[in-house]
């Protein structure tokens, strides 16, 4: 199971699916699915929708398919590429970008590049100390000028993603968007191992757009689906570092999925979370309890649509950077937890 995990996992973390581009992604899913759903359909705004069967309460699954992204803001004549955030907000995670490869996305065109800023050799004193911002941080794709950018097909407002290999180290996969490449890994090995006729819910999935952006594509779900109750799949925080610890997020690696109470946005439905705690805990599964501060996911969407939402987390390392982490142990228990909770309904009615 675990190999059929990091398989799909890999497949899914190497497509290009920034915010607001996500069709490689959303693609690659609609091809995986199909012979295992009913129905299979994109909204109006690009959320992949699929009714998988089964009869009883209307269950949606749901993981979103776009990852954290840049835009190109500007083309310098020297043929370096400025940016802004592809999310609502924020600096370029400075901890992060610097050398790591990157790959460009024109209207019909991919470049690989690299994250670079000015040396210290030649930065004056004064701004060496200073955080990264995008004042400092460019895109090189080996051009050497703005014309030669032009002809290669990169304009203004071309997507940018971190694009470094998977890597994979003992259980755990290292590698850019885990967010929430994750989420859609299960949702794709779910779909392929169980048997329709026999859940106890009506089963619906979605793969939706734009959570990074500000939760946009599952904020529309509401127009394209009548459903009783969701699960929201992202990853979650994990404290187990040097310098966090148990005080601030009692989460580890290999824990077990995360039934999240809270978040930045939103409590998740209290009957969901413990009905997934029971089936957990029936089927000696073990599961984390946690509250996130900094965080948010497409359950708060969901929720303000009056849709009961639970939010299940895969714990992982080094968010929102090239390199995030997930143990595939804990993949494989949430697998199971989803499992139970399609087979055995979201209610113990």
């Amino acid at each position: 199971m675990r190999e059929r995990i990091a398989e799909v996992l890999t497949e899914l973390m190497a497509l290009p699916g920034p915010t607001g581009r996500e069709e490689p992604v959303l693609a690659w899913l609609e091809r995986a699915w199909a012979p295992h759903v009913k129905r299979l359909w994109r909204s109006r705004i690009g959320n992949l929708l699929a009714y998988v069967g089964g009869a009883g309460p209307r269950l949606l699954l749901t993981a979103h398919a776009d990852e954290l992204s840049f835009v190109v803001r500007s083309i310098d004549s020297s043929g370096l590429l400025w940016l802004t955030t592809g999310q609502v907000r924020g600096e370029p995670q400075e901890r992060f970008p610097v050398g790591q490869p990157a790959l460009v996305l024109g209207r019909d065109v991919a470049i690989e590049g690299m994250f670079v800023l000015a040396t210290g050799h030649v930065v004056p004193e004064e701004r060496r100390s200073k955080p990264v911002t995008f004042a400092d941080l460019f895109v090189d794709i080996g051009a050497d000028s703005k014309q030669e950018v032009l002809e290669r097909g990169i304009t203004v407002g071309s997507s940018v993603v971190w694009n470094p290999p998977t890597r994979r180290l003992g259980s755990r996969l290292y590698g850019k968007a885990i967010d929430d490449r994750v989420g859609l890994a299960l949702l794709t090995l779910l779909v392929r191992q169980i048997d329709a006729e026999q859940l106890d819910c009506a089963l619906y999935l979605a793969a939706t757009v734009q959570e990074e952006n500000g939760l946009l594509g599952a904020s529309s779900l509401r127009a394209d689906l009548d459903v009783d109750w969701a699960i929201a799949l992202d990853v979650g925080l994990v404290g187990d570092l040097p310098t966090i610890g148990e005080q601030w997020m009692p989460a580890t690696l290999g824990g077990g999925p995360q039934l999240v109470h809270k978040d930045a946005a939103t409590h998740y439905d209290q009957r969901l979370l413990w009905r997934l705690a029971d089936l957990a805990d029936r089927n000696g599964l073990p599961v984390q309890h946690v509250v996130f501060d900094r965080y948010g996911s497409d359950g708060a969407a969901l929720i303000r649509q009056g849709i009961p939402t639970a939010l299940v987390a895969v714990g992982a390392r080094h968010t929102h950077a090239p390199f995030e982490a997930v143990d595939l142990a804990d993949v494989e228990a949430t697998l199971h937890l989803l499992e139970h909770v399609v087979y055995e309904g979201p209610t113990d009615q």
